[in-house]
């Protein structure tokens, strides 16, 4: 995976300062052990994924040229989800330390099995974690599509102006469009890599476009094909919107031009996490303990339910609000916010 990524997660194991108010949390987790890697757990994880991926391709070639082949757009969308959950876990350097090993488990995770180029998401990725919510160096809060204050909307023009408008509304139709967005995103990037490194993304990208046709367009006829591809990717465009919807929008956004926050305060107060048991943890990736894992990058997936109520406990000692909520107000946040920011153009 990108070393970006990597480089991140090293100052929250080893660069708080001492006598901080992060370090005694600090302290604690490792003292858990809950930094320490799980390996064999996403082995046999990304195994289970594998086997299950297989399973639907033959699910797919077994039923042929028929409508019904369309129900496995689902159960496939859901397996990308956990493959490219795979992908973020491993760019985190949570299953491993190994540079290369983890950008082995990205390319063939990102690039091969999803057509998402690691690469692009990483970089992306490490300034979103870097600074959260941060209007000038987050990326996730950037002007696109949609906008996250209102002095974006304000600047909004035709088109633009009526999507920040309604943008609250059309949120989750929009995520339909997320899974094609992210591929070509991928293809955008290749030109701003080295030139080794893009020609293996490269390659890859069109190996999984290639398989991915061929397995369609083999089996089904151009309209099944054609449907069956829509259809996935905007089940998998959606998945992937609701387990990272909740984590950031409509939390704390800090002042570009205030005090800067430290460490603890800027994961906390601009996350959000989800309240749920384990099919929440599993739908979701491990992504609705938001703060933990802002607070502690490479922490390994299974640990972050464990490190939870260390991190409440912490905030509440020290007075720092801790947000935590179910699934539906989580989104009931995050669609309000949008809305608030596009009322000034109604």
């Amino acid at each position: 995976m990108s070393h970006a990524i990597l480089a991140v997660a090293e100052p929250t194991r080893d660069g708080a300062e001492k006598g901080s108010d992060f370090a005694p949390l600090l302290r604690a987790v490792r003292a858990r052990g809950l930094l320490e890697r799980r390996t064999g757990w996403y082995a046999a994880g990304i195994t289970a994924n594998l086997l299950a991926l297989a399973a639907v391709v033959t699910g797919i070639v077994l039923l042929g040229d028929t409508w019904w082949t369309l129900a496995l757009a689902l159960p496939l969308a859901v397996l990308w989800a956990r493959t490219s959950f795979v992908g973020h876990d491993a760019g985190h350097a949570q299953i491993t330390g190994d540079r290369r090993a983890a950008r082995a488990l990205g390319l063939l995770h990102g690039n091969l099995l999803l057509g998402m180029n690691e690469a692009w998401w990483n970089d992306k990725h490490v300034r979103h974690h870097a600074n959260p919510n941060h209007i000038d160096k987050d990326p996730d809060v950037g002007v696109g599509a949609l906008v996250w204050t209102q002095k974006q909307a304000a600047q909004r023009e035709g088109f633009a102006r009526w999507l920040t408008r309604n943008q609250a509304r059309l949120f989750f139709p929009m995520l339909l469009l997320e899974g094609i967005a992210l591929k070509v995103s991928g293809f955008q990037y290749l030109k701003r890599q080295p030139l080794r490194e893009r020609a293996l993304s490269a390659f890859l990208l069109t190996a999984h476009l290639g398989l991915y046709a061929a397995l369609l367009f083999t089996v089904l006829s151009p309209g099944k094909a054609v449907v069956f591809a829509l259809v996935h990717h905007a089940l998998f465009g959606l998945h992937l919107g609701m387990a990272f919807a909740p984590n950031h929008k409509g939390m704390e956004m800090p002042d570009p031009d205030g005090e800067r926050w430290d460490h603890l305060r800027r994961q906390v107060l601009t996350s959000r996490n989800v309240r749920g048991a384990a099919l929440t943890d599993w739908l979701l990736g491990g992504l609705n303990y938001q703060i933990e894992h802002h607070l502690f990058p490479s922490m390994p997936r299974p640990h972050l339910r464990l490190a939870q109520p260390l991190v409440r406990a912490h905030c509440e000692a020290i007075g720092l609000p801790y947000t935590e909520t179910g699934a539906v107000e989580s989104y009931r946040q995050a669609l309000t916010h949008m809305h608030e920011v596009g009322a000034p153009l109604r």
